[in-house]
């Protein structure tokens, strides 16, 4: 079953892997960039700053904690699981299109691109509550997500699974928070 499971995940990689375009992949190499968060993070901070005002470290304090955590998980994961990215698996490295000869550390499960930006998108969604920020923090959280499978350094199940520990992060920051009696009545 599980040899099933990974057939599955390197055609679905060598799939979306291979709809790469070269006007594209300079685009998608920069969406993958730390660069990239910038605007989102700033985005984030002018929100919460119009809406908390004098509180506003509040929900800061609540997304830098939520991306401690997921930066951290991840890096733990991958250190443990050990499972290699497509562009070191001995079976895909050759197959897989790679952009800026950009490779990735040895070893991919799961994305913490992925938890990062779906924890993130998730905790300041819930401190920011604005439709047209909801659409903007999940498109990107997508965006940087798939970035990753473009580029060739993460399976889809990698990029599945970071994308589901980062909104459990975000939701056991956000359930934390609001177990404090000094949180509650700000955030709830």
């Amino acid at each position: 079953m599980i040899e099933g499971i990974e057939n599955i995940d390197h055609k679905l990689l060598l799939f979306f892997n291979g709809i790469h375009f070269d006007w594209l992949d300079p685009v998608v190499f920069a969406v993958s960039s730390k660069w990239f968060w910038i605007p989102v993070i700033l985005f984030f901070i002018y929100f919460i700053i119009k809406k908390y005002r004098k509180k506003f470290w509040i929900p800061l304090i609540a997304a830098v904690i939520c991306f401690a955590i997921t930066d951290q998980v991840s890096h733990l994961t991958k250190e443990n699981y050990k499972r290699y990215r497509p562009t070191h698996n001995l079976e895909l490295a050759q197959k897989v299109h790679v952009v800026n000869d950009y490779r990735g550390g040895q070893y991919g499960f799961f994305s913490g691109h992925a938890t990062s930006s779906f924890g993130l998108a998730l905790i300041t969604l819930l401190f920011v509550k604005r439709k047209a920020y909801t659409y903007i923090i999940i498109v990107w959280a997508f965006l940087v997500s798939y970035s990753r499978i473009y580029l060739g350094v993460h399976f889809p199940s990698d990029v599945f699974v970071g994308a589901l520990v980062g909104l459990l992060v975000a939701l056991l920051v956000w359930k934390t928070m609001k177990s404090i009696p000094y949180f509650r009545n700000l955030i709830c």
